[in-house]
């Protein structure tokens, strides 16, 4: 029975001296000294580990109060299988890719299961738990309604610190007795933890290797099969019988053929006897799945349904996959962590005192959500962060102002400077000693540095210090330019555009063009180098713009992936604030078959909308039912890890942002285009997904200091 929210407080809110008093509470660890002494814990030991231990009354209702069977699995996976828990696991297989590749040697899991099981159990290592061990677990051996077997995680945890895998008492976990990077209970650390660096200890709380190595031996000996799936989202027929479904009903798998099960794309599945059974976690409207020997492994590290599929999809999303396709059977979706933090700081804003934003949904949150659904008039009135009180609470707040911006004047060299040309010349690029595989020639008519080497090809224009062409070896051009460009100096259509020291004209009088200043003026290579792989370094300044208090540098590494960094510096005497953007165009064979991961169920500014405020629905694509076949939007607080897939060019291209808060996505559609003279009918052969900080991610520069935005562009191929 889950305790409702009002009697979970009342208990949690209970006078601690009363228990500390409670001789019941003494007797019943005396009464475990025998116990102990027969696991070989000394009297000594025994008393040093229980002398100071006092009750804690607020862990029992915990026993009835489990999120994997008390939450909507919607809600469950929503949390824990967000954009954010993804960027940060993908970083963690690319941080640990060595000691990944060992364990996978030795163990036969591979890196993204056991990096879904670390994300998911902590958090990777952020979120291990801040109760005492020996308090929480002593009280649920001397109270609640499973006393034994906390008692035996008691005595193992006493074992343990005798032992010396653990060294300090004080150690800290979930209220249940689970600690360190995965999260492992007493009993199953006394049976299953290695030594995963070496050191001649089990130590799972400060040892990443312990704790991933013991993790691949937990799945291994709970029957894990190395190269086996876990499973699949299926697609179901109609009338399917839904009481065959459950994890214990193993059919084989052409059984399940037989009865038109496909994959959920609708493609076939590959006929076998592998023994599988079929999940339907919210019923037969929502997502299906058929799963195997591998999904049981999981399940066995903590016997939930949604737990298990919370560690399944996470390794699917870590490996490359796009996540559940299947909506679930809900009006009201589940909130990603970062939403969760966008609700708590409306609730703020409408003064209720719930704490920080942490994205943290605890009783003060659900009352602050039940006191607005009560205000908002809606039903039923739950305290449930759920996507209804959050859109309802963004549409009452209304389009937030954008926060002010340095409003920067013409500079008065610009006009002269627009009609120059570069100080880029073959004589000048011979003074800086030749560069293998560097050029100077012309691209499309335009005058462009040409890069040439056995990673890739590539060509920046020197009008605007732009990259017009990347095609990585054995790839086609990851840019569109246009064919219908005018002449210059217009700026040029495709490519990477640099816009600065603003984004559009944001902050800006309309005597300035539009994006800044750089785009439409004639840059210079101030260095080149080329590293031992091949990769080629360049450097490129646009002309200096004397009254300008900011300076720019961009610095490009082109090899396998294209690195661009804008290197911003102040160089004035005050703080000034500005916006950037890398205004990316991106070739594809078709926009209305291309789909953007990464930027789901987050918020955007919507510029065909008067800038309002909105949230993206699943992945991006240009069939949103609210403003269908053209997209202008700004999202601030983006990730930074976003892929584009195209099936059309069967690739995916990848772009990685570092210290740029916002993504902009903008194609102007089939009636926006044929008002532009440079895009016409072409208006399907790019999309724009770009790295920057514009809207309300103004970037504030102290006198002398430096910011710089990167981004890695890479591609591969869709399988």
């Amino acid at each position: 029975m889950r305790v409702p929210a009002p009697v979970l407080a009342l208990l949690l809110a209970l006078p601690f001296p009363a228990w500390a008093q409670d001789a019941a509470f003494q007797r019943c660890l005396a009464a475990m000294q025998p116990q102990a002494a027969a696991r070989g814990i000394d009297a000594a030991s025994f008393a040093r580990y229980t002398a100071d231990l006092q009750p804690d009354p607020t862990v029992l209702p915990l026993l009835d109060a489990q999120p994997e069977f008390t939450t909507p699995i919607w809600d469950y996976l929503a949390g824990l299988v967000d954009d954010q828990r993804v960027a940060d696991g993908r970083a963690m297989l690319a941080t640990h890719r060595d000691l990944l590749a060992r364990l996978q040697g030795e163990y036969g899991v591979d890196p993204a299961t056991v990096v879904a099981v670390w994300g998911v159990e902590s958090d990777y290592g952020r979120v291990t738990g801040k109760r005492p061990l020996r308090v929480s677990l002593a009280t649920l051996a001397c109270e609640g309604r499973r006393q034994a077997f906390f008692r035996g995680e008691f005595l193992a945890l006493l074992s343990l610190l005798q032992a010396g895998d653990l060294a300090d008492p004080q150690l800290t976990g979930s209220w249940a007795g689970a600690f360190g990077q995965t999260q492992f209970i007493p009993t199953t650390y006394a049976r299953i933890a290695v030594d995963g660096d070496g050191d001649g200890r089990r130590d799972l709380v400060a040892s990443i290797p312990d704790a991933l190595a013991s993790t691949a031996n937990y799945l291994v000996r709970a029957g894990w099969t190395a190269d086996q799936p876990w499973g699949y989202e299926v697609k179901l027929p109609a009338g399917v019988d839904a009481s065959l479904a459950g994890r214990t009903q193993r059919r084989p798998l052409a059984d399940w053929i037989a009865r038109g099960v496909t994959r959920v794309d609708g493609t076939a599945l590959a006929s076998s006897s592998t023994p599988s059974a079929l999940l339907l976690p919210a019923g037969r409207e929502g997502p299906a799945f058929l799963v195997f020997g591998n999904y049981d492994a999981i399940y066995a590290y903590n016997a939930a349904e949604s737990y298990a599929l919370a560690i399944a999809t996470l390794a699917d999303r870590l490996r490359g996959g796009s996540g559940i396709v299947t909506a679930w059977p809900t009006a009201d979706p589940g909130l990603s962590r970062a939403q969760r933090k966008d609700l708590q700081s409306l609730l703020l804003a409408r003064g209720h005192p719930i704490g920080q934003a942490d994205g943290m949904v605890g009783i003060a949150t659900r009352q602050a959500i039940a006191v607005e659904q009560q205000r908002l008039g809606m039903q039923p009135v739950d305290g449930r962060a759920g996507q209804r009180i959050l859109d309802a609470l963004r549409a009452a707040a209304g389009p937030a102002p954008l926060p002010a911006s340095t409003a920067f004047a013409l500079p008065a060299a610009y006009p002269a400077l627009l009609h120059s040309p570069s100080p880029t010349t073959r004589k000048a690029l011979k003074k800086m000693h030749e560069v293998p595989g560097l050029a100077l020639g012309k691209f499309q008519g335009l005058d462009a540095l040409l890069v040439d080497t056995p990673l890739a090809k590539a060509a920046v224009s020197l009008f605007g210090g732009q990259v017009v062409s990347f095609v990585p070896s054995g790839q086609e051009d990851v840019f569109w330019l246009s064919p219908l460009r005018a002449a210059l100096p217009t700026p040029i259509r495709g490519g990477t555009p640099v816009c600065w020291p603003y984004f559009s004209r944001q902050g800006q009088a309309n005597d300035v063009p539009a994006h800044g200043f750089v785009r439409t003026l004639s840059w210079q290579l101030v260095a080149a180098r080329r590293e031992a792989d091949g990769t080629l370094e360049l450097e490129l300044e646009p002309p200096p713009l004397q009254d300008l208090s900011l300076r720019l540098r961009m610095q490009l590494r082109i090899g396998r992936t294209l690195e661009q960094r804008l290197v911003t510096q102040n160089t004035s005497g005050q703080p000034v604030r500005f916006t950037e953007a890398l205004h990316n165009y991106f070739r594809v064979a078709d926009v209305e078959q291309v789909r953007i991961e990464g930027l789901e169920g987050q918020p955007f500014l919507d510029k065909n909308d008067g800038g309002n405020r909105h949230v993206q629905q699943g992945e991006w694509n240009l069939h949103d039912p609210r403003d269908p076949g053209r997209a202008d939007r700004l999202f601030p607080g983006a990730g930074g890890s976003y892929r584009l897939f195209d099936p059309g060019l069967r690739r995916r291209i990848d772009l990685q942002v570092s210290d740029g808060r916002t993504a902009i996505v903008w194609n102007p559609g089939e009636a926006g285009a044929a008002r532009m003279a440079d895009v016409g009918p072409h208006w399907r052969q790019f999309v724009c997904l770009e790295a920057g900080n514009a809207g309300p991610d103004v970037v504030e520069l102290a006198p002398g200091a430096t910011h710089t935005l990167v981004q890695t562009i890479s591609v591969a191929p869709l399988l």
